[in-house]
């Protein structure tokens, strides 16, 4: 009797560590669940208004008009790249001329990827708005909140945005001194924060108390986009952009993944331009995209749903307001306003032999974009082809 009274204690026993040991198990497992990356993130919409149809006449009218200016902008097909002017999402001009590689001979046509240089801080800005948008982030939010090692405690994600955190241009202070960093070795977004955190490099000015353009703020805000998102910069925006947009053309350069196959950027004189130990900087520049997958962006920015009203006006309001002019920088976005409330925003871009623009006339629902991979600053002057569609009274000093 006591044997089988001691035998169904140690099988009670025997249960109970068990049982417990599946408890433990499955709680090990939710805690690690919990711990994975939810798809949860915000995605971008495309347009969902209905815009107006454009007129036959319409649309002759203004490519005459466009076809003219291109005609004079590069003369004799000198163009090397990619162009197209936009009305209510329906393509009213588009020209593809030039090379992709000249000594492969291969030609840039409509899915022909370029380096829209400087174009991606909008495009990382507008990752960050979702992101502000949905509540995962704030824009008066502390950045050492986000990134713990971030060293500069006065800084927010606003000031970023703005270009108005004081930091130093990345560009400058790895390059003077070999002490900081060595340019055999390629530098990466970790890398910036923390040589910022380590080497003491000072702030050019208090924050927010001027405006200075800094590539050091967009390479912060891709490595807060990855914190946020527990995902790569690339994945990010895969999954809040492009795929939701179907921007089948676009993608963030990866240096050894893509070094060797990615289009070649060109000086003016058609000599190639090599890569160099900051070209895996993402979220300031190296996204690769064509017109017809930004004008996908473009008007998805412009839906009513992309931002809530409130935070929407932030987005297009001038924060660089220390000296008077029209010239004028919003939340990841270029602006000139005029004295008689006209307002023209914009972004531009350039790196090595890469330049872009991206102009987006809201209240027109016209969209304009230019990209080269061979240096030229005619790339810039798509703006005078502002007037054809709204009261943009460009002057030479404006350009």
């Amino acid at each position: 009797m006591n044997t089988i009274k001691k035998t169904n204690i140690l099988h009670i026993c025997l249960l109970f560590l068990i049982l417990g040991s599946c408890a433990k198990e499955k709680k090990k497992v939710e805690v690690q669940d919990a711990q994975l990356p939810k798809d949860t993130l915000p995605k971008m919409k495309p347009l969902d208004k209905l815009e107006p149809k454009l007129t036959a006449n319409y649309i002759t009218a203004k490519k005459n008009a466009i076809d003219s200016f291109y005609k004079k902008n590069w003369p004799n097909n000198s163009a090397n790249g990619s162009f197209l002017v936009a009305k209510n999402g329906q393509i009213i001009y588009e020209k593809y001329e030039g090379y992709a590689n000249y000594r492969a001979k291969k030609s840039i046509n409509k899915s022909t990827s370029l380096h829209i240089a400087s174009v991606s801080k909008v495009i990382t800005a507008t990752a960050i708005l979702k992101l502000v948008n949905a509540d995962r982030i704030q824009l008066d939010q502390k950045v050492n909140t986000v990134l713990k090692e971030f060293p500069y405690p006065d800084i927010t994600i606003k000031t970023l945005l703005n270009h108005r955190s004081g930091m130093r241009n990345y560009a400058y202070f790895t390059d003077r001194d070999k002490t900081v960093w060595d340019r055999h070795d390629i530098l990466t977004n970790q890398d910036i924060l923390t040589i910022m955190a380590t080497k003491d490099i000072g702030l050019e000015f208090k924050p927010d108390t001027r405006f200075s353009y800094c590539n050091t703020n967009y390479a912060i805000l891709a490595l807060i986009i990855e914190k946020i998102t527990k995902l790569p910069y690339k994945e990010a925006m895969d999954k809040i952009i492009f795929k939701p947009l179907q921007m089948k053309d676009t993608y963030v350069f990866d240096y050894e993944r893509d070094k060797d196959t990615a289009v070649t950027s060109y000086k003016g004189n058609k000599v190639e331009i090599g890569k160099d130990y900051l070209d895996a900087i993402y979220g300031d520049k190296n996204i690769y995209s064509t017109p017809r997958d930004l004008l996908k962006f473009d008007r998805a920015r412009n839906s009513p749903t992309f931002l809530t009203p409130a935070l929407q006006s932030q987005v297009y309001k001038p924060y660089s307001n220390e000296r008077k002019g029209t010239k004028n920088y919003g939340l990841g976005i270029r602006m000139v306003n005029w004295e008689t409330g006209q307002n023209f925003y914009f972004h531009n871009g350039w790196w090595h032999g890469n330049t872009s623009s991206y102009i987006t006339l809201r209240k027109e629902g016209v969209t304009i974009i230019a990209l080269s991979n061979k240096f030229t600053r005619k790339t810039y002057d798509v703006r005078k082809l502002a007037p054809l569609f709204g009261d943009y009274p460009f002057k030479l000093k404006d350009e």
